[in-house]
């Protein structure tokens, strides 16, 4: 009789936090089951999607990483964008049609007073090509079937917008901007501004929160190592939330907050934390006005990590 010809590899617990160079083209959730895959993990999540045309830094959660990676979700981006003025298109890149083109008749000096008007507080509507979800569908399915979805504006805000590079009709611009922006739809906007239409050529997200692009590893490379290499390069779960303050507890209050209850502690301000017992990372914890510790995301009991 023949064996057991099921080869699928062996899933493991392991945690912790991988940066990936996502290339053009993957969507997230792609990106994140191929990691998912090469790291045999048992979990894995990510920290907030890129869309499918966008590269560059997207964090990956694995294991009980995961049940931290939304206190990412709202932290700053940076990104650099390739901008062609003079073109519209229908999905704001060069990957879709052409819907309009117009002259290019501006230098330097017209697009640094462009961009000075998207710096600070802006309104935008997400474009209907974006990785935003409705009724757990990303806008771009929609967009792709011919529906268009009605959207509302929302404030984003931009804290840095610089010109990299400018040769007409190509223009690079800096970002560094909250969660939730929509770099192509701010690019149409600038080309607007200057009369002309723009849209996206590239867009390389560069830093999310705390990490850089420059500690990132791509999907070839993850291929090529073996198994050790992979995991000495995971950073340690607590990285999703080092900026949040650190309370170092007794252990029997660890305990009671790994165990779900509600130990008082009248040392500390009232806020959220990253608790921890000696080395070991155990959680965030919020203490109230009372002093009275509430879990709000622990690691499972009996898996507290060395940071």
């Amino acid at each position: 009789m023949g064996g057991n010809c099921n080869t699928r590899p062996k899933r493991r617990a392991v945690h912790g936090v991988f940066l990936l160079d996502k290339p053009s083209g993957l969507t997230s959730n792609a990106a994140l089951q191929q990691v998912r895959r090469l790291f045999r993990a048992e979990k894995a999540g990510h920290t907030g999607t890129l869309d499918p045309f966008a590269e560059g830094l997207l964090p990956v959660a694995l294991g009980e990483a995961s049940k931290f990676a939304s206190w990412q979700l709202h932290a700053d981006k940076t990104y650099r964008a390739d901008v062609l003025l003079g073109v519209r298109t229908t999905t704001g890149d060069l990957e879709g049609e052409t819907v309009q083109t117009r002259p290019v008749d501006v230098d330097r000096a017209a697009v640094e007073r462009a961009l000075a008007a998207f710096r600070g507080d802006i309104s935008q509507v997400p474009p209907m090509y974006s990785a935003l979800k409705v009724d757990g569908r990303p806008m771009y399915e929609y967009a792709r079937a011919g529906i268009e979805l009605v959207r509302e504006a929302r404030t984003v805000q931009i804290h840095a917008l610089d010109l990299i590079a400018f040769d007409a009709p190509r223009m690079s611009i800096e970002v560094r901007c909250s969660a939730g922006t929509y770099i192509r739809t701010l690019a149409e906007d600038i080309g607007e501004q200057l009369g002309c239409g723009a849209h996206l050529t590239r867009l390389v997200r560069l830093s999310s929160g705390g990490f850089e692009l420059q500690q990132a590893h791509g999907i070839n490379w993850l291929e090529q190592v073996d198994e050790t290499v992979r995991d000495d390069i995971l950073l340690p779960v607590d990285a999703l939330v080092a900026h949040l303050p650190r309370l170092d507890v007794a252990a029997d209050i660890a305990q009671d907050l790994l165990h779900g209850r509600h130990p008082q502690l009248h040392t500390v301000a009232a806020g959220m934390y990253r608790i921890y017992d000696g080395t070991q990372f155990a959680g965030l914890a919020e203490r109230d006005e009372r002093g009275i510790m509430f879990p709000r995301r622990m690691m499972s009991v009996g898996m507290a990590l060395e940071s």
